[in-house]
């Protein structure tokens, strides 16, 4: 089992829990309705409540607290958040471009619904850019960047058995963007970017379905880069992208992650 051995000797242990066992990495920074505070007792800049916004809805879709479907009404939202609407209309401009919410000029903003044809098409584009990148970043691989790649599966690894599930998404989604960013090309950068938000949402929803296998194939997408066999690098990519599709497909009629875990 070299994998299960790889993997467990990343462990960092050091990871901070808070209170009630939860790694601050998945606590959320503040809670709905509670204002924005920073140590010096000082206000929050604008760009960060922005930020902050943008980050408790962003959550609150994934984890189905948002529905799909839902409108999300600017002044409630902002009398819960405590702030203007400004940052809430900056911060859901963002959601809009991650695929979390859908707005219409003159209409409410609703959170998106995934829909066969979308996962399909996020899969689509997945399979153009990632396998050409997974190739290039074979070829343009360094000890150090094959390292992180290690590390970033050992994280993975640590988020599924603690049961940090939107974790686990987050870092899986990060795997990727990691390899993308090795070929040093800026323009498929710029592209991954734009789709990653996306695939941590459908990771999480389908979190429930065999975590530690998505962790054993990424340690063999690693192992093939740091082999430099690009042809091998690629095959396997194309196969572990693929291999996600129609479990994606499947999860729409299954509801939200929490759902499939009962």
């Amino acid at each position: 089992m070299i994998y299960k051995a790889i993997l467990l000797d990343k462990h960092d242990a050091s990871v901070p829990m808070d209170n009630e066992g939860v790694t601050s990495r998945e606590s959320p920074s503040a809670a709905p309705g509670i204002p924005l505070e920073v140590a010096d007792g000082g206000t929050v800049p604008h760009g960060g409540r922005r930020d902050w916004i943008y980050e408790r809805i962003r959550r609150g879709v994934m984890t189905g607290e948002y529905p799909a479907g839902m409108r999300l009404n600017e002044i409630r939202l902002a009398q819960s958040f405590n702030v203007s609407r400004v940052p809430l209309r900056e911060a859901f401009h963002t959601l809009e471009r991650d695929g979390f919410i859908d707005q219409e000029p003159r209409r409410s903003a609703v959170v998106t619904a995934w829909t066969p044809q979308r996962v399909d098409e996020l899969f689509d584009v997945r399979l153009g850019l990632e396998i050409e990148a997974t190739a290039v970043a074979t070829r343009h691989r360094s000890p150090e960047a094959v390292e992180a790649l290690r590390d970033v599966v050992a994280a993975e690894h640590l988020a599924s058995t603690e049961g940090r599930m939107l974790d686990l998404a987050e870092t899986s989604a990060r795997f990727h963007t990691e390899i993308v960013a090795i070929t040093g090309n800026q323009l498929m950068s710029r592209l991954m970017a734009q789709i990653a938000q996306r695939m941590t949402w459908l990771f999480y929803m389908t979190s429930a379905r065999g975590p530690e296998q998505a962790c054993v194939e990424h340690l063999e997408i690693v192992e093939a880069i740091a082999s430099g066999n690009e042809a091998l690098a690629r095959s396997i990519a194309h196969a572990h992208i693929e291999k996600g599709r129609q479990p994606s497909l499947n999860v729409l009629s299954l509801g939200s992650p929490a759902d499939q875990r009962e």
